[in-house]
């Protein structure tokens, strides 16, 4: 827990005064005030991560860490697909040939592959290794980790977040790869929502009406056996959480410790957040939520955030796809504040 602890230590406030700047500046620029909308709001509250305005420079390297861990409960066939596909999509993803590496390009971002805890061993220069164990025990007949496998799990994404930002990243964003971890993370949400898996559980890869059903079981039968307590996020992910998700939130609370924003998946990047944000509530203000899934369970995870997406396109991939749909408008709110004249600068009468 040393370096959860320490981690936890360095998350501070939004610098108040950075966006006291951020605000005088945009309020200057050639436009009715707030006319651009959540896109000044963007500005000003990456000048209050960052701790300065004008915006740092790094605030343009973008990477999506995107990672992958298999799931003990794919064995309640809960998924359209096999078991096998985790390793495959994440040599897909090290060959840039995966739908998040296009749009990453397209945003120049960078991906990056982390294994938390799939089955299979893959060897690849690219791929970062930070494997706590092979796949999650089945959440239906039992824990799906212990307690200090799951700490090792969110400080090995807390490292993974320092080293990106030791590496220059000034700004991350979630992504991840786990054939079944729809399932783990519509438990973990029925648990902090206080409510069912009627309610959380969608068709993730695409199950037919018999595997939803199975996906809803499976998710009940976790919660009744494992007992998963709200008030101890730790033991949620332990019981009915996965390595990937766990890692996530260890890259959430290890962003916000460096001072990084971090932008905010779908679905099981929500779900991995809400989980960040209870075990260390300074996590929140340095998330971004970029967009709304369709899958089951997206909105009520926002909402429970209390944080309102950038994008609705109708996504449901994961991977980070949306996150990366979301990099140009950072860009963009950046380059407002440097590019955009003052109605001095272009000598025009203001209001």
């Amino acid at each position: 827990m040393d370096r959860l602890k320490e981690a936890a230590s360095r998350i501070r406030p939004l610098d108040e005064n950075a966006m006291a700047k951020a605000w005088a500046h945009l309020d200057r620029l050639t436009k009715p005030p707030g006319s651009l909308g959540r896109l000044e709001q963007l500005a000003a509250a990456l000048a209050g991560m960052a701790g300065s305005f004008p915006l740092p420079d790094k605030i343009g390297r973008k990477a999506i860490v995107v990672m992958a861990g298999d799931h003990g409960v794919c064995e309640e066939g809960v998924s359209a697909f096999p078991q096998e596909v985790t390793p495959q999509m994440v040599l897909n993803f090290l060959a840039g040939g995966a739908a998040v590496n296009v749009l990453a390009r397209q945003a120049g971002a960078d991906v990056i592959c982390v294994d938390m805890g799939m089955k299979t061993d893959i060897t690849h220069e690219k791929l970062m290794v930070a494997k706590v164990k092979h796949g999650t025990d089945n959440m239906a007949r039992g824990p799906a980790m212990s307690r200090e496998e799951a700490v090792q799990s969110v400080e090995a994404g807390i490292a993974v977040a320092e080293q990106l930002a030791e590496a220059g990243y000034g700004v991350l964003a979630t992504g991840e790869m786990g054939i079944g971890n729809t399932t783990p993370s519509a438990a973990m949400l029925a648990v902090f929502a206080g409510t069912d898996a009627e309610v959380t559980v969608g068709r993730g890869t695409g199950v037919d009406d018999a595997g939803l059903a199975r996906k809803r079981e499976a998710v009940r039968r976790a919660i009744a056996v494992n007992e998963p307590d709200a008030s101890d996020p730790i033991g949620v992910l332990a019981k009915v959480g996965g390595l990937e998700i766990a890692g996530l939130a260890g890259l959430a609370i290890g962003a916000a410790a460096c001072g990084v924003p971090l932008v905010v998946d779908g679905f099981i990047s929500t779900v991995a957040a809400i989980a960040a944000c209870r075990i260390v509530p300074g996590v929140k203000p340095y998330l971004i939520a970029s967009h709304l899934s369709d899958e089951r369970g997206h909105k009520l995870a926002l909402d429970v955030l209390e944080l309102a997406p950038m994008l609705h396109l109708s996504m449901r991939l994961g991977e980070g796809t949306g996150a990366a749909l979301t990099f140009p408008l950072i860009d963009a709110a950046k380059a407002i504040t440097e590019q955009m004249a003052t109605f001095e600068s272009a000598g025009v009468s203001r209001a």
